[in-house]
């Protein structure tokens, strides 16, 4: 993170100012994502940020990118700890642009499914879709989010440093680790999010502003 200047914060203050510049800006629908490894935990500051734009006039809607994965024989067809399959394979990209993304473009109809896989039960969730009115704001978690071609209108990074990230990743997940450095390497999200949070000390997070 050579050169970029970044600020002291506190969570909620950053999760109020990332509703608040959803606020400004005009649009019938807004494509939010929260990208992250799990152990930066992109799923709190993506509830922090939903649960602040109501009082903002903007309806939001939560979507977690682990509802959408693929099946288990095709996330697991090289093995249950392949990194490179964790990768490219495990999300499920065309369901969730066909179903989530598209619908919230310009011109789309704001009928959205929220869910459509249960991983650990490996079975479809059967949710019902719901319709976000315009104005309405998604709001969607996940790791690899990037440098997939999923069309967002605001792209938020939680950035672990390498040390950090082995050392808050689980046993059972270090497998994939080499996941993340190729996707530091290769979709450079520090370079392309709209917004970089540096959350090494979750006590005290720093973004870009």
């Amino acid at each position: 993170m050579a050169g970029v200047q970044l600020t002291p914060i506190t969570w909620t203050r950053l999760a109020d100012g990332l509703a608040e510049r959803i606020a400004r800006t005009p649009g019938p629908w807004w494509r939010v994502a929260v990208d992250g490894a799990d152990a930066a935990r992109p799923g709190d500051l993506a509830d922090a940020v939903a649960a602040a734009l109501p009082a903002l006039g903007h309806r939001a809607l939560r979507v977690r990118a682990a509802d959408f994965l693929r099946p288990a024989s095709l996330r697991y067809e090289y093995g249950h700890e392949d990194a490179d399959a964790y990768y490219q394979l495990w999300l499920d990209t065309g369901a969730l642009r066909r179903e989530v993304l598209d619908p919230l473009a310009p011109d789309g109809s704001g009928r959205v499914l929220p869910s459509l896989w249960d991983a650990e039960a490996d079975r479809a969730t059967r949710a019902a879709y719901v319709r976000l009115p315009p104005g309405g704001v998604l709001v969607l978690d996940g790791p690899l989010l990037l440098g997939q071609g999923l069309p967002f209108d605001l792209t938020v990074h939680l950035r672990l440093s390498p040390a950090a990230l082995e050392r808050r990743t689980p046993e059972a997940d270090r497998w994939t680790l080499p996941a993340f450095d190729r996707y530091d390497r290769e979709a450079l999200p520090e370079q392309t999010a709209d917004v970089l949070v540096r959350a090494d000390d979750p006590r005290r997070p720093a973004w870009t502003g």
